[in-house]
C-alpha cells in the first residue's frame, strides 16, 4: 500500500523570500512546520542539533522548552523562549511564515545568563551581609553575638557551623549551630587536630577546604546530627580589633557540593564582619567588668548600726544614666564600743565621672588619715594639703562627725569644711543647727574650721546632707528651690524615727517637690541614737533583740 501523504513538502513562502543564503547565517536557524516537523536546518543548527534533518519531529531534535515554545507559537503566542542545552543557555526567537511554518533563530545566551546569575548571587550575598551586620551589631553580649554568627553561617553558608572562641584558661568557649538549634559549651580543644584551626585562631589566612579530611575531624567538631555524614569542611579565622576573635568551622553533609573558591572567599568576608562584632562585644564586656570593679569602690557603702548607734545613708546621682557623682559618705567604725566612729559626708565640685574620681581620692586619703580623727582640724589640714598637691583643679566641701555612745547618750563632734551645717532633730520635733563652720578643702593653702559638740538622747537624729538637697528646684513651675525651711519641716516629722526611716522620709519629700526636673547630686546621712539597747545574740552570730 502506498502512502497518500508523500514526502514533506519543501519550505515555501518565507524560505523562498529569504533564499538559500540563510544556510550561512551566523546563528542556528530551524524551520519547523505547523505539525512540529523540521523543514529545514542551517549549518549552525545542524551542528547544534545533529538530528535536525528534514522531516524529523522537533521533539526528537530539540530540548523540551523549544518544543513547548513552538507549540505556543502555533496557537498564536509567538514569543521568544529560553532554556539550556548542554552547557549552554539558548534564547530562541520565532519568525512566523505564510504557510504556518516558523523559523526559530537561536542565540547563545550563556554569557549573559552567567552574568545575570552572578549578579543575582552577588545581590543576595550583599543583602545577606547587610542583614548579618545589623544582627551581629544588635547586641554587645558575647554569647549572643556568637549565637548569631553560627546561626547565620548554618543558614546561609553550610549545614552546620562551630565557632571556637579564644581560650579562657585551658578551655575554649564553643557555639554550635545545626538544624536551627544553637548550643553553647566549653571544651579542652587541641587546635592541631583540625587542619588550619591553630592558624585561624592566631589570625593567619585559612587553608583551602580541599586540604581538610572530614573523616579525621575530632568528635567535638562534628555535631551529633552530622555524625559520619560530613562531606566537606572549611575553617576561616574571625579577625578582630588587633586580636583574633576566634575561628569559624563550616560543615556540609556528604550529599552537598563541596566548598568552591568563591564560597571560601565569601565565608571569609562574613567571618571578617562577625569577628569585628565579636571583638567589639568582648571589648565592651571587658570594659564593663573593669567599670564594675572601679564602681564598687566609688559607690557609697551600705550603712549599718555601729556600737549601738544607727547610721543610714541615701544617695541619688544628678542623672538617671549615672551611678556615681561628686557626693559621697563613709562611716569608719572605731575598734571598740568605747571608741569614736568617724562619719564623713562630702560634696566635690562638679558632677559625673570626673567628680567621682576626686571623690575616690578623698575617701582613700581620709581612710589613711583615720589615726588623726581625734583632731578634726589637723585631719582637714592634711587632707587639704593632699588635694592641693594633686593635678586636678576641683575642690570639695565636707562635714566630719565623730560619734561615741556612752551611758545611753550619743556624743557628737561635728566639723564643717565649707559644708552646710548638720541639723539635729530633738525628741519634741524641734530642729537645731549645729554651730560649726569652716573653709572648703582643696582650694586654699590654709583652712580654718570650728568644731561643735552635741549630744543625742534616745530617739534623736543628726542629719548630714549636701546642698543638692536644699537647692533642688521644683514646685508648680519647677523653678523654686526646696530650701532649708522645707528640709526642717520634713525633719520635724521624723522625731523618734529610726535612721533609715528618717532618710527615706526626707528623700521622698524632696523627690515629691522636684518631680521630673533635673537636680544636682544628692547625699544625706542620718545618725540616730536609738531608743533600744542591743542584747547579745543567742548564738553569737544572728542579730540580737532590742528592748526598751
Amino acid at each position: 500500500m502506498t502512502s497518500c501523504e508523500g514526502p514533506p513538502r519543501p519550505a515555501q513562502g518565507l524560505m523562498t523570500s529569504v533564499g538559500a543564503s540563510w544556510m550561512a547565517a551566523p546563528y542556528p536557524a530551524l524551520v519547523v512546520d505547523a505539525s512540529g516537523a523540521v523543514v529545514e536546518a542551517n549549518a549552525r543548527a545542524t551542528a547544534l542539533f545533529p538530528r535536525a534533518v528534514r522531516g524529523a519531529p522537533l521533539a526528537e531534535v530539540a530540548p523540551g522548552w523549544l518544543v513547548e515554545g513552538h507549540r505556543r507559537a502555533g496557537s498564536g503566542a509567538a514569543e521568544p523562549v529560553r532554556g539550556s542545552h548542554g552547557p549552554s543557555t539558548l534564547e530562541a526567537h520565532p519568525t512566523p511564515g505564510e504557510h504556518g511554518e516558523t523559523v526559530w533563530w537561536l542565540v547563545d545566551d550563556t554569557a549573559r545568563s552567567l552574568a545575570e546569575t552572578a549578579l543575582r548571587d552577588e545581590q543576595r550575598r550583599t543583602a545577606f551581609l547587610a542583614d548579618a551586620s545589623t544582627r551581629l551589631l544588635a547586641s554587645l553580649n558575647t554569647e549572643r553575638c556568637m549565637e548569631v554568627t553560627v546561626r547565620l553561617a548554618a543558614e546561609h553558608l553550610a549545614d552546620a557551623a562551630v565557632l571556637v572562641a579564644p581560650a579562657s584558661g585551658r578551655r575554649h568557649p564553643l557555639a554550635v549551630a545545626v538544624d536551627g538549634t544553637v548550643t553553647h559549651a566549653t571544651a579542652r580543644v587541641d587546635p592541631s587536630a583540625v587542619p588550619g584551626l591553630a592558624e585561624a585562631l592566631q589570625g593567619f589566612p585559612p587553608v583551602p577546604s580541599r586540604w581538610i579530611d572530614p573523616a579525621a575531624l575530632p568528635d567535638w567538631v562534628v555535631p551529633e546530627a552530622l555524625a559520619g555524614r560530613v562531606g566537606s569542611v572549611a575553617v576561616t579565622p574571625l579577625p578582630g580589633h588587633g586580636v583574633p576573635a576566634g575561628a569559624l568551622i563550616l560543615l556540609r553533609r556528604g550529599g552537598q557540593a563541596a566548598f568552591d573558591a568563591s564560597e571560601e572567599v565569601f565565608a571569609r568576608v562574613f567571618a571578617a564582619r562577625a569577628g569585628i562584632a565579636l571583638s567589639a562585644a568582648r571589648l565592651y564586656m571587658e570594659q564593663s567588668r573593669i567599670t564594675a570593679t572601679l564602681m564598687a569602690e566609688l559607690l557609697p557603702p551600705a550603712l549599718r548600726q555601729v556600737h549601738g548607734v544607727e547610721f543610714a545613708g541615701g544617695y541619688r546621682a544628678s542623672k538617671d544614666t549615672e551611678r556615681v557623682g561628686g557626693d559621697f559618705y563613709d562611716v569608719h567604725p572605731g575598734s571598740g564600743p568605747g571608741d569614736e566612729t568617724l562619719a564623713v559626708l562630702g560634696d566635690v565640685c562638679g558632677k559625673g565621672l570626673e567628680a567621682a574620681v576626686l571623690t575616690g581620692k578623698i575617701r582613700n586619703t581620709l581612710q589613711a588619715l583615720l589615726p588623726m580623727a581625734d583632731d578634726h582640724g589637723q585631719l582637714l589640714r592634711l587632707l587639704n594639703g593632699a588635694l592641693l598637691n594633686g593635678h586636678h583643679t576641683r575642690f570639695a566641701t565636707l562635714v566630719l562627725a565623730s560619734v561615741r555612745r556612752c551611758g545611753g547618750v550619743t556624743h557628737l563632734r561635728l566639723t564643717s569644711a565649707g559644708h552646710p551645717a548638720p541639723l539635729i532633730v530633738r525628741q519634741d520635733g524641734s530642729v537645731e543647727e549645729a554651730p560649726t563652720a569652716g573653709t572648703l578643702v582643696g582650694a586654699l593653702p590654709d583652712i580654718r574650721s570650728t568644731t561643735a559638740h552635741a549630744d543625742l538622747q534616745p530617739g534623736e537624729t543628726c542629719l548630714l546632707y549636701t546642698d543638692g538637697l536644699t537647692e533642688a528646684k521644683g514646685g508648680p513651675l519647677g523653678d523654686v528651690m526646696w530650701g532649708e525651711d522645707r528640709l526642717r519641716a520634713a525633719l520635724a516629722e521624723c522625731a523618734d524615727m529610726p535612721a533609715e526611716a528618717v532618710v527615706e522620709h526626707v528623700k521622698m519629700a524632696n523627690a515629691t517637690w522636684i518631680g521630673d526636673h533635673r537636680q544636682d547630686d544628692i547625699a544625706l546621712m542620718a545618725i540616730t541614737a536609738p531608743r533600744t539597747t542591743h542584747l547579745t545574740a543567742v548564738d553569737g552570730h544572728t542579730r540580737g533583740r532590742y528592748t526598751a
